[in-house]
């Protein structure tokens, strides 16, 4: 590719580069030094599942590496002890070594769906942190002010309405500008609402005599209910490890208005191929086609192209077509996660917990098709038919 395709590919979906024109000096230093840049991204893994708000950055670092650039995947073991404020009202649970372990685990397998582990330098950043001296912490504070610190929104939120905020708090990104300085970042990735944190980054690198790293920024993808940041928490997450079904109904579910964007965000959609699909929309054509390909796209990503075809066929097959359903089937509307157990005792499909536990072991219990054989939860925006047996059906927000 040329200069120019690089860079348009690189900011495909971006919203800033900190400063406007860091991104092409930083590719043309590197050119001049022949090496790769080193670009970075810092995740603490207070969650051992990757949902397709998570995918957004990562998908990027991809495109890093498509080009030839080596990625930097900081696993936040130390600082998930900590928990990060961003964008919060309060501070994040406070993760124990055990658990953080655990997630680090399942998340960097995940992760791997979607990057080249071959060209992933995977970091801890307890190998640094578990080091340090407390006389380097005093040093690392002095290079920022608590003036600067209350610049961030949530904390002058919490400091305005008399909410405390504790010292460890100031030192989280503080920590995370340091993890710059210690694997020399030529870039830093993350979300809108990461941003004061990566600008710290920025202004602890040139303390420690160092170019500043440049800052892109990613938009942060709504979830299945078209208004919240999508999150585990509030049960609007569509996540990669889920079963095809799962994905393709969840992504059948979320409002028309997000289509364009998800395929900006999570897909390799093309900018040129996402106009097409607009135009498309925006002429008359049915939203619940460009979903289709939708659905199929992602399901792909994350198996294959023939499960992906086949999650089609099935969500055709059981909501479009309607076939073996009849027409007096209940439906009922979850106004929050709930279990396949809980819901089909709840709504009296079957008498007791034991007796749906008993009917999964036998493989008599179906959700759009697809046999379970576990109790699963079943998020408050997810549109799909639960069958009981050969008779007995229940319509989940329909």
């Amino acid at each position: 590719m040329s200069l120019e395709k690089d860079i348009n590919y690189l900011l495909k979906g971006v919203v800033e580069v900190i400063p406007e024109d860091g991104l092409k000096n930083k590719i043309l230093q590197a050119q001049k030094d022949g090496r790769q840049l080193r670009v970075k991204l810092g995740v603490d893994p207070s969650s051992p599942d990757i949902h397709l708000g998570h995918t957004v950055v990562l998908r990027k670092l991809k495109h890093f590496q498509d080009l030839g650039h080596k990625i930097v995947f900081i696993i936040g073991d130390f600082t998930g002890r900590i928990g990060d404020p961003s964008g919060k009202s309060s501070t994040r649970k406070k993760l124990t070594k055990e658990e953080v372990e655990k997630n680090a685990k399942t998340y960097k397998e995940q992760a791997f769906k979607i990057l080249d582990p071959e060209k992933t330098e995977i970091r801890y950043n307890s190998e640094w942190f578990e080091k340090i001296n407390f006389s380097e912490v005093l040093e690392l504070t002095s290079k920022y002010t608590v003036a600067k610190m209350l610049e961030r929104d949530d904390f002058s939120k919490r400091y305005k309405d008399g909410r405390p905020i504790s010292i460890m708090e100031f030192l989280y990104p503080l920590m995370q500008g340091y993890d710059s300085v210690v694997i020399k970042a030529d870039i830093e990735i993350g979300g809108t609402d990461q941003k004061f944190n990566l600008l710290v980054g920025r202004d602890i690198q040139r303390e420690y005599g160092m170019e500043p790293q440049v800052v892109m920024t990613l938009p942060l993808l709504e979830g299945t209910d078209g208004v919240n940041k999508m999150s585990k928490s509030l049960g609007n997450y569509i996540g990669i490890n889920e079963s095809p079904t799962q994905i393709f109904g969840k992504i059948m579910s979320i409002p028309d208005e997000l289509i364009i964007k998800y395929f900006e965000l999570a897909t390799d959609f093309t900018p040129d191929e996402i106009m097409e699909l607009k135009n498309r929309l925006e002429h008359g054509d049915n939203p619940r086609d460009i979903k289709l390909l939708l659905g199929e796209t992602i399901v792909s990503q994350y198996y294959d192209y023939e499960t992906g075809k086949r999650a089609k066929e099935e969500f055709l097959e059981v909501f479009s077509k309607k076939l073996s359903i009849p027409d007096n089937t209940p439906t009922i509307n979850l106004t929050q996660p709930r279990s396949v157990i809980d819901i089909l005792v709840e709504n009296n499909i079957v008498e007791s917990k034991g007796e749906v536990k008993r009917l999964i072991k036998q493989g008599a219990i179906y959700i759009n098709g697809e046999k379970i054989d576990k109790d699963i939860e079943l998020d408050s925006s997810v549109k799909c038919v639960i069958k009981v047996g050969k008779k007995k059906f229940l319509k989940i927000n329909d």
